[in-house]
């Protein structure tokens, strides 16, 4: 068994690899190569926490496992992130446990992988202004992603704290990008791809501040009750998810479809956009919407890619059971 620490994989597992292995995994979900098992997350009645597990099996990359982990509130004051997981891999072949793998760097990388995935699939090729809602942990991985997609030219952002948009504006510097602190009515008229990454349970973007042609990527609602944009721009919206079942139950969507503003069958897998099966952005004018509520088979993807590649580097330590 192979243990693949959180330094090894952040020695190891770059932007790329974490975009080429979530892409390829959307792609196999859309094909019917690889899903995921039913998602558990629940309060455990301490420390405010929630814990949980998310697991799949991919048939094509022939990845089998399950991420263990969730969110605690009190970390940051303990000088630790409030997520904390790890990856079990196992040999589908076997049952046995081939690697254990540390979590909470891959889960930042593989979120901003799926945003940047949607970027490049469903964003106009011509988009100049990146917006960033929410300036927490996550948003430097994202941004960072992102800019990697298209040759943006500025990024514009809001979030609730306004004194943690410097340290973003500093990331932004350091990719080549003039940065602007704005409102949200403004970072809407402006930004040609947004991102929303924030633990909101309201409506942050409304649907009149869209202008036509933008991209958005919903990252922040991965839980019942969870919001961040009006509803009204997600039946404004052509919609793609990472996975339907989620999306409507715990997604960005959850809210539209409970208010039947939407249906099921209003929302495609971006894996059938990858795989061609459908045309993603028809038109410059469109608005589209990506709803990323995080599924097991990404962290499975880019946590097999860190055992792959510290195994090959001779960084990972290997022990029997």
């Amino acid at each position: 068994m192979l243990i693949v620490t959180e330094d090894m994989c952040k020695q190891v597992v770059g932007r790329t690899d974490a975009f080429e292995a979530v892409e390829a995994v959307f792609a196999a979900m859309a094909r019917g190569d690889a899903y995921n098992f039913d998602v558990i997350r629940e309060a455990i009645g301490y420390a405010d926490a929630l814990y949980g597990f998310k697991s799949g099996f991919d048939k094509a990359g022939l990845t089998l496992g399950v991420k263990s982990g969730g969110y605690w509130p009190g970390n940051l004051e303990k000088g630790l992130t409030n997520h904390q997981s790890t990856v079990f891999l196992f040999n589908p072949d076997t049952g046995q446990l081939d690697a254990l793998v540390g979590g909470n760097y891959l889960t930042a990388v593989r979120t901003a992988a799926a945003s940047a995935v949607s970027i490049a699939h469903l964003s106009r090729k011509n988009s100049k202004v990146l917006g960033m809602v929410g300036a927490g942990h996550q948003s430097a991985f994202q941004l960072r992603a992102a800019v990697e997609q298209r040759d943006f030219e500025k990024v514009v952002a809001w979030n609730f704290h306004p004194d943690m948009l410097p340290k973003l504006g500093e990331v932004a510097a350091d990719c080549g990008l003039p940065f602007e602190a704005v409102d949200r009515e403004q970072l809407g008229a402006e930004a040609d791809a947004i991102i929303t990454i924030t633990s909101a349970h309201e409506a942050l973007i409304m649907k009149d501040w869209i202008k036509p042609g933008t991209h958005i990527a919903c990252m922040g609602t991965d839980t019942k009750g969870k919001q961040e944009v009006d509803p009204e721009l997600i039946a404004a919206a052509t919609l793609f998810t990472d996975e339907i079942a989620q999306s409507i139950s715990i997604g960005e969507t959850q809210h539209a479809i409970a208010s039947g503003l939407i249906k099921q069958s209003d929302i495609t897998s971006i894996g059938s956009v990858i795989n061609g099966d459908h045309v993603g952005r028809s038109s410059d004018e469109e608005i589209t919407l990506f709803d990323g509520t995080g599924v097991g088979l990404q962290d499975l993807a880019v946590a097999s890619t860190a055992a792959r590649l510290a195994k090959e580097k001779g960084l990972a330590q290997e022990v029997q059971l």
